[in-house]
Formats: structure tokens, sequence, C-alpha cells
């Protein structure tokens, strides 16, 4: 997943959730559930990379930025919960939708 209409249509194949587009800026979109309409991805460009915010565990949270140069702290998020993934091929595919799922569970 490269690019955010792959982040999106990927995202739309959890149970129950739907895009949204918050801000007057149609860059970002967000991906929240249905039913408490909590946000679970943002996805958005920012400096020219393809980036998603993922929530996550405050017990992993460092991990997954000490394991990869592409996560970084929440952009615009609480930083003890959240951290940005930059899609520029420095996170395997396998670890992003794996991000993106307990993001789901964390966040359902």
């Amino acid at each position: 997943m490269k690019t955010r209409a792959e982040l999106i249509t990927y995202c739309l194949g959890y149970p129950e959730v739907y895009e949204d587009y918050p801000f007057h800026d149609h860059q970002w979109t967000v991906i929240r559930h249905r039913k408490n309409r909590k946000v679970f991805a943002w996805i958005y460009e920012r400096n020219g990379l393809v980036c998603i915010n993922l929530k996550c565990d405050p017990e992993w949270v460092e991990f997954w930025r000490n394991a990869f140069s592409g996560v970084l702290p929440g952009y615009h998020l609480n930083k003890k919960y959240w951290n940005t993934i930059l899609m520029d091929g420095s996170v395997p595919e396998k670890e992003i939708k794996r991000m993106i799922g307990e993001s789901y569970d964390l966040t359902t």
C-alpha cells in the first residue's frame, strides 16, 4: 500500500466503518466506526509522502518507533497513543496491516 486510495480501500474492508472528510482539506481522510464514530485511521499527505496515523497500545508505541524509521510519533495527535506511519517503503506492508488492525480493535 503506497497510495491514499489503497489505504482507504484497505481500511474500508473492516466491518461497520466509513470514510469521512471532517476538515475543509479533502486531502485528510478519516476512517471511523459506525457505532461510536471513533476514528481509527487518519490518512493524509505531508511533505510529499502519504501518511497514516494509527492508535497504538502505549506498551507498543516505542517498539514500533524503534523498529522502523517510517514510524513516528502521531502527527497532531496524542503521542502516547498514536503513531504516524510514512508510506515510504520502510515499513513492511504486513506490519502496516497489523497496526491498522490493532488501531481498529483499540477504537471499537
